[in-house]
């Protein structure tokens, strides 16, 4: 399999959207029982126009995964983003890294990762946090095999759904 990662563009924004929402669905989709509730949610957070007006943001930066020619992952980081737990006041945000069920386990979430990082480095930033479902167990441990630590609880309501997270934090 031939991996190509590369920063994405506003011209990006269609692949983006229709990668947000099949791996969401794929990783949370059991989890929303209302469908039409899920599709409000898609409209509202993964819709082309929010991920085009996400990409022309200068404080964010999106990353494409393509195995094969084929777009199977994406990653997003928030460059400035304070979090108020934080005794860092310019911390950045990794706000979402999804892969394809069917490319998971080939290494790409932690190559999107790595690059993610090395932008992280470049800009001088110190500490970075994110938010994960707490019943992400998968993904909870896939950040603290890479020095990601828990140090809140967050709970995120949409429509009638109460969801808990976990903060957790790197610092660089």
């Amino acid at each position: 399999m031939k991996l190509e990662i590369r920063k994405a563009t506003v011209n990006d924004s269609t692949t983006l959207a229709l990668l947000a929402q099949i791996t969401f669905k794929e990783a949370f989709g059991h989890f929303w029982s209302d469908r039409e509730t899920l599709k409000k949610y898609f409209k509202k957070t993964f819709a082309v126009e929010k991920m085009r007006s996400s990409l022309e943001k200068e404080n964010n930066v999106f990353w494409i995964a393509f195995a094969d020619e084929l777009p199977v992952g994406y990653a997003k980081l928030k460059k400035y983003s304070p979090f108020e737990k934080l005794k860092d006041k310019r911390p950045a945000q990794l706000q979402k890294i999804y892969i394809l069920n069917q490319y998971i386990g080939h290494k790409i979430g932690t190559q999107l990762q790595d690059v993610l990082f090395d932008e992280v480095r470049k800009l001088n930033i110190k500490s970075l946090w994110l938010v994960v479902w707490d019943e992400n167990d998968k993904g909870i441990r896939f950040y603290e095999r890479h020095g990601f630590i828990k140090i809140a609880k967050h709970q995120y309501s949409f429509e009638h759904m109460e969801i808990d997270y976990e903060i957790m934090t790197k610092t660089f």
